[in-house]
């Protein structure tokens, strides 16, 4: 990960492309991908240190994405 935090998290946006501008919004926003970012690292880590391909953990992670739902619709 980058040293800079702010280089870490996207700028947010709506559907509508307009910026997030609430700040506890993006606070929450940031946390959560902070927090998914470390065990995805941990993850990966284990994995290839137990002698897992690391193609096919990153290919798992981006599966585990994909396949998320979106509960509320569009």
């Amino acid at each position: 990960m980058a040293d800079n935090k702010s280089a870490e998290f996207p700028v947010w946006h709506t559907p509508d492309g307009d910026k997030v501008a609430c700040v506890e919004k993006i606070k929450v926003l940031n946390e959560n991908l902070a927090e998914l970012r470390g065990l995805a690292q941990d993850a990966l880590e284990d994995a290839v240190l137990m002698g897992c391909d690391e193609k096919q953990v990153r290919e798992v992670l981006a599966g585990i994405v994909a396949g998320l739902v979106n509960p509320y619709g569009k």
